[in-house]
């Protein structure tokens, strides 16, 4: 039986010659390989029509991490910590989210990949956890601390995603300073940090869609992570 093609989303950059670059970190690509899927990067530059054949082919999309998401793409408070913004990934990533839920391709967003699922189901976002949500956490943690436990995260123990890690005390990374605020209406939370932040949420009916607010890419010695990509991997499995 074939591996199943697995899309991982990138991001745009520069090379140090200052040439555009489309780029996805290894850690990703090594967690869907190791949970048994052929990794395909989605840059951000294809043609709509390219785009769609692209997708056509995957049989499942994960939505990887990276910089902020635009204040077009949903209601949320300026903040002068707002970064990273990408128009061309914005819309790539909106788009994939909003064609798998509609085809009920599986998918599995990772941190920026969280918000974009909430944000394209029509959900909005705190855009400086630390000023907007009171009690919060230290939740940006970035450079070289992704190997770093910050926080635990309690996952609801009737929700799918329990059955998925196999646990409901997880104990996890954090490279973010925004999150996810008013759920969209079709997505169910499923876990939470101590502070209240949402940290897991799935679409109930879908055939896989699960999104985390940490980085499980870089825990994969934790058999709870190993779990994560290797149940996305087979509910992509033709």
């Amino acid at each position: 039986m074939p591996k199943p093609l697995i899309g991982i989303t990138t991001r745009n950059g520069k090379d140090s010659d200052g040439h555009p670059t489309v780029t996805i970190q290894h850690a990703y690509v090594n967690a869907v390989l190791g949970a048994g899927g052929v990794p395909v990067p989605i840059p951000n530059i294809l043609p709509g029509e390219d785009l769609r054949q692209l997708y056509s082919q995957l049989d499942g999309i994960l939505f990887s991490g990276g910089g902020d998401i635009s204040l077009n793409y949903f209601h949320g408070s300026d903040h002068p910590r707002i970064d990273g913004i990408d128009e061309a990934r914005d819309t790539t990533e909106i788009s994939l989210v909003r064609a798998a839920v509609n085809d009920n391709k599986p998918l599995l967003g990772i941190c920026r990949g969280a918000q974009v699922m909430n944000v394209a189901l029509g959900g909005t976002l705190y855009t400086h956890i630390p000023d907007q949500l009171k009690g919060a956490l230290d939740h940006d943690y970035p450079g070289n601390l992704r190997k770093a436990i910050v926080h635990p995260v309690n996952v609801d123990e009737a929700s799918r995603s329990a059955e998925i890690f196999g646990e409901t005390l997880l104990h996890v990374n954090s490279l973010h300073h925004q999150g996810l605020k008013d759920i969209a209406p079709s997505l169910r939370v499923a876990g939470h940090a101590s502070d209240g932040l949402v940290e897991v949420v799935e679409l109930p009916e879908h055939l896989y869609a699960v999104a985390v607010q940490w980085h499980p890419e870089w825990l994969t010695d934790q058999p709870a992570m190993q779990r994560l990509f290797k149940s996305f991997v087979d509910a992509s499995t033709k």
